[in-house]
């Protein structure tokens, strides 16, 4: 079972209510879904089009190496557009009003190769209720070679990851693929979360079994049974995984993993009771980044304000722009952080800075935030 993990229930500003009301207020005042709409449609149907058109035409045309090593790289960036702009609103039932839209679109996870039903539970329940707690926040978890926690266990090469990090992070969602979501769902049957969360895990195990198969048929088999040769089928699979890991994890590392961010642990006995209510702990372990950059806020799915995020997850993210003004006035109005990279160089260099503070003997250890 996972520890138990307490955020303090007073209120005693009114804080969240008086910020949720605001919010709520805007919706009203223009009449406005929280939900997405026609500009969610659409955006799907290009990210869709990113991923698939380039794989049509690979399968189709007699095009040259080159130019095909090219159309992977191009489904790379649609498979990190389905995964940051489309599937993770739909996982949140964000993404439309309409309860059986929202669970079709959460499949897009399965359908780049990945368990729609393994993110549900690492991300919506376990990174979102407990961000930036260690051994509760699997983000944050002890990776091979990486260290993103100041209290995890650290490693002579931690000292490196600064600079390789970036490469590992562009394996990420190859690893996914083919063996995390695998041992993921053994550990959310034995612990009992998936249970606890209303899964069937059994019917869950038929689906991602099924829709790996047919990916994997898809992806790999098909290009080889039209006639590429089988290197390059695999290559240029790995290829447009290497591209989408790397979007991907880059930008959940830079809301989380950056200096401004807060990171808490257990006690020995495996409890935590956190100093703050659950609203205050996502500001102060949350960063936004290039708030005016209004491609990247497109392109990743309103990722960049992840505060808002954090602290509305069932607002569609086409509405963080309006609200973070709302949220930005509120928390400094009460005297709560709200950390800002305004340029997305900046909030890489602060995480890669991060890392190498992570990776030092000396410099990584930063006092329990936890009572």
């Amino acid at each position: 079972m996972y520890p138990t993990v307490r955020f303090a229930r007073k209120d005693s500003q009114q804080f969240f209510q008086t910020m949720r009301k605001r919010v709520n207020q805007y919706f009203e005042d223009n009449n406005i879904e929280k939900t997405g709409n026609w500009k969610m449609y659409l955006k799907t149907v290009i990210m869709y089009s990113l991923y698939l058109v380039p794989f049509i035409l690979i399968l189709t045309l007699n095009l040259p190496i080159w130019a095909i090593l090219i159309g992977y790289f191009i489904m790379g960036v649609g498979v990190s557009g389905i995964g940051l702009a489309v599937m993770h609103d739909a996982n949140h039932g964000s993404y439309s009003k309409h309860k059986i839209v929202n669970q079709i679109m959460s499949y897009s996870m399965n359908v780049v190769g990945a368990s729609s039903f393994t993110w549900r539970i690492q991300h919506n329940v376990l990174h979102h209720s407990y961000t930036n707690i260690y051994e509760m926040d699997e983000d944050i978890d002890d990776k091979p070679f990486l260290r993103l926690s100041p209290h995890g266990k650290l490693k002579s090469y931690h000292k490196f990851q600064h600079i390789y990090a970036m490469f590992l992070y562009s394996l990420a969602t190859l690893s996914w693929v083919v063996q995390k979501d695998f041992k993921q769902l053994v550990q959310y049957s034995k612990s009992g979360i998936a249970q606890q969360n209303g899964f069937n895990v059994t019917r869950e195990w038929a689906i991602m079994i099924f829709s790996k198969v047919l990916y994997f048929g898809i992806m790999i088999g098909l290009p080889i049974i039209v006639g590429l040769p089988v290197w390059l089928a695999i290559v240029g699979w790995m290829i447009a995984h290497m591209v989408a890991g790397l979007f991907i994890t880059v930008i959940f590392q830079l809301a989380h993993v950056v200096e401004d961010t807060d990171h808490f642990h257990l006690d020995e006995n495996g409890k935590g009771n956190m100093e703050n209510i659950w609203a205050i702990h996502q500001l102060k372990t949350t960063a936004n980044f290039s708030r005016n950059n209004k491609f990247l806020t497109w392109f990743i799915g309103g990722l960049n304000y992840q505060v808002e995020h954090h602290l509305f997850p069932n607002i569609c993210h086409i509405h963080y722009s309006k609200i973070s003004k709302i949220v930005e006035s509120t928390a400094k109005e009460f005297g709560i952080p709200y950390y800002n990279y305004e340029k997305f160089s900046d909030a890489v260099a602060s995480h890669l800075r991060t890392l190498k503070r992570f990776g030092q003997p000396e410099l990584a250890a930063v006092p329990a935030r936890v009572k």
